[in-house]
């Protein structure tokens, strides 16, 4: 797990995630919880922390991007110089860089225009403050979605006012692609250096390839010196005339042909924009052969009018000619030692290799070799032998592959030459720290997952903590490295398993809201609308189960309905009282716990006796009153009263007067107006 992910700077910048790796730093991005924004902070890497040449560039970076203020640079908004870190804290650009958006697809001209002018205007703002970049490269300029382009990187930019020179053995040879030739020749650099770097660049939005491309970076470093680029309309015929002569002018190999500053530069690519059909003429001096580096040297030193005789004869080269000679006697250096290798010579004189030419051997097997652990067996063919190198399972430094089989017969000579291939290790990629346990849908993962360009598969797990469908956990874990030859294995929660048996919990007696967390506890679903039932039941307190599916102490899957039957608090009691031989017409009044139910004009005869009546739902402890007085009177007939246990009391009051209602039938029938009553209903 990277050191610095979920840490925070200063206790402000909280580290996110790892975006970008370069020669001398990590780049993370990072929440400012000050700002409430997000940064990007370029850390630079431990082992350079005491190296006296990489911390003075990180420092310089940061000075020289501090003193600008331009929309299509980068903003620095912090830094921190310590001992054990030093880090950039700087404005966060979503998006991608213009070397991945070429290589994505082809360019039209009006968007090489769109992008140079951004880039002019930015080099412009950084010339005016004494800035040069120095490595500008489409690896260094960031693209936003919207078509704004930002400048980064300024790691090896100076100042102009100081005098600066680069050679090859400088880090700049990392963007040999790109650089001018007095930065490839170790001369002084200034803005015009930056100016043949967006020639380079628009050459390649234009066309699609790089002006000058070899085998090793000193190759292209001396063709910068000494090659003509191909004109970008013989690769791409579709190019305005106009927007070619403003390409090769800034690829002039002498900066004096070059435009000037970034602004004329500008004016040019403001002329073409108002004119597409312009045609600037522009006269440069182009030899009709190569230049050679003795002519490069020859013209930097007469700057006098001498001859090339004249200065050879001088007793000391002038000063300008030390550093150019340096350069030179480095890249020739380094050429040899390349010429050498590739033929033999070098590892013939210093490694004690083959000697004869012709000499026949027998291939041994070296597949299965460590390269370095086993160099004694390789040592003898070293003249012979050429590396190439692949990224493999096998562990780094492994020989996975030979061109000439073990046992065959060949000579060493140039045209038998061993090729053995060299595992470089895993390539990897890290998996997205953005993937978040329990939280991450399958759906999101996989995107984030094949989005850097990993695979990925898919297992199913059971989980009691995480919702279906949601990780549960990643192999390798989020952050962590992983072969691209290799899946990442991403566990995706299946929810519960309901199969699962589990015991049955005793929950009679308990209080609803226990019951239900004793049976979630225990592995089971209760379901508030179905399996909650409400029954009258006089022996439990109100709220308290007395009944329970499945039953306590037995063994249940965890998917079997639960249903609990809780006491309402309520019961059914029915109150009884005898009309004796009460005749007539009578009223009844039902008291129940204070609910008087009044039933008028009853035909006495007509009504059962003893007369029973079901109090559904009565309060557990309750009182009730029957009050039957002659129908339209006051007149007290009958008086009952009614314990909780439905028992009637002795009668008081007790009357019988066989009279008949005014209103009665003479048959003796019920009024049918006003027909008897079931009591069952009236006490819910």
């Amino acid at each position: 797990m990277d050191k610095y992910i979920g840490k925070r700077l200063q206790g402000r910048y909280e580290i996110e995630e790892l975006i970008g790796v370069g020669g001398m730093a990590f780049v993370y991005k990072a929440k400012d919880t000050v700002e409430e924004r997000s940064v990007a902070v370029k850390i630079l890497k431990d082992e350079f922390l005491t190296n006296e040449e990489f911390t003075r560039r990180f420092k310089n970076e940061s000075k020289a991007i501090a003193i600008m203020s331009h929309p299509n640079i980068v903003k620095v908004y912090d830094v921190d110089f310590g001992e054990r870190q030093q880090y950039i804290v700087m404005e966060y650009i979503d998006g991608i860089t213009l070397k991945e958006y070429i290589d994505q697809q082809r360019i039209s001209w009006k968007e090489a225009v769109h992008f140079t002018v951004q880039i002019l205007r930015a080099l412009q703002h950084a010339h005016d403050k004494g800035i040069v970049h120095r490595d500008i490269k489409p690896q260094n300029i960031m693209l936003l979605a919207d078509g704004t382009i930002k400048v980064t990187d300024f790691g090896i930019a100076h100042f102009s006012h100081n005098t600066m020179r680069t050679g090859l053995g400088d880090r700049a040879i990392g963007s040999v692609h790109y650089i001018s030739p007095e930065q490839a020749r170790g001369g002084l650099t200034d803005e015009k250096a930056d100016l043949y770097s967006v020639g380079i660049m628009m050459y390649e939005m234009l066309t699609g390839k790089l002006p000058f491309e070899a085998d090793n970076a000193v190759s292209v470093a001396i063709m910068q010196l000494q090659s003509q680029a191909k004109k970008p309309s013989t690769l791409n015929p579709d190019i305005p005339e106009g927007l070619e002569e403003i390409t090769l002018k800034a690829m002039q190999k002498d900066p004096e042909h070059r435009y000037q500053s970034a602004a004329e530069m500008l004016k040019d690519i403001n002329d073409f924009k108002q004119n597409p059909g312009i045609r600037f003429e522009y006269k440069y001096f182009v030899d009709d052969s190569p230049t050679r580096y003795v002519d490069a040297i020859t013209a930097l030193r007469s700057t006098d009018g001498k001859s090339a005789e004249a200065d050879e004869n001088e007793d000391k080269p002038s000063a300008p000619l030390i550093p150019i000679l340096i350069g030179v006697v480095a890249a020739i250096a380094i050429i040899a030692v390349i010429v050498l290798w590739k033929t033999g010579v070098f590892s013939k004189i210093f490694l004690g290799g083959a000697q004869d030419d012709g000499e026949s051997i027998t291939v041994p097997q070296f597949v299965g070799y460590m390269y370095d652990d086993d160099w004694d067996k390789l040592k003898p063919f070293a003249g012979y032998v050429e590396l190439e190198y692949q990224y493999s399972d096998e562990p780094e430094g492994k020989v996975i592959s030979q061109n000439y089989p073990s046992g065959k017969s060949i000579k060493l000579n140039d045209n038998h030459k061993l090729v053995l291939t060299i595992s470089q290790g895993a390539q990897t990629i890290l998996v997205p720290d953005t993937i978040k346990i329990g939280s991450t849908t399958q759906q999101q993962c996989k995107s984030m997952i094949e989005g850097v360009g990993l695979q990925v598969k898919f297992e199913t797990l059971s989980s009691e903590t995480i919702k279906a469908g949601c990780v549960i956990k990643t192999f390798p874990a989020p952050g962590e490295a992983c072969s691209i030859t290799k899946a990442v294995t991403v566990y995706i929660s299946s929810g519960r398993n309901m199969e699962q048996e589990e015991f049955v919990p005793n929950t009679i007696g308990a209080k609803l809201e226990e019951a239900v967390k004793a049976f979630k506890d225990a592995g089971f679903n209760v379901n508030e609308e179905t399996g909650i039932v409400y029954v009258n039941n006089a022996d439990y307190p109100a709220g308290t189960v007395f009944e329970q599916t499945p039953a306590p102490d037995t063994k249940a899957k965890r998917d079997t309905e639960v249903v609990l039957k809780v006491s309402s608090g309520y019961r059914d009691v029915v109150a009884s009282f005898d009309l004796g031989d009460i005749a007539g017409y009578v009223d009844i009044k039902l008291t129940v716990n204070g609910k008087v139910t009044v039933l008028t004009n009853q035909q006495a005869s007509a009504l059962a006796s003893p007369y029973e009546v079901t109090l559904t739902e009565a309060a557990a402890s309750y009182t009730a009153e029957i009050i039957v007085t002659q129908s339209g009177t006051d007149t007290v007939l009958a008086h009952y009263t009614c314990d909780a246990n439905g028992e009637t009391g002795e009668a008081s009051n007790y009357q019988s007067l066989a009279q008949e209602s005014p209103d009665a039938p003479d048959d003796g029938t019920s009024d049918p107006e006003n027909p008897p009553i079931d009591f069952g209903g009236l006490f819910n």
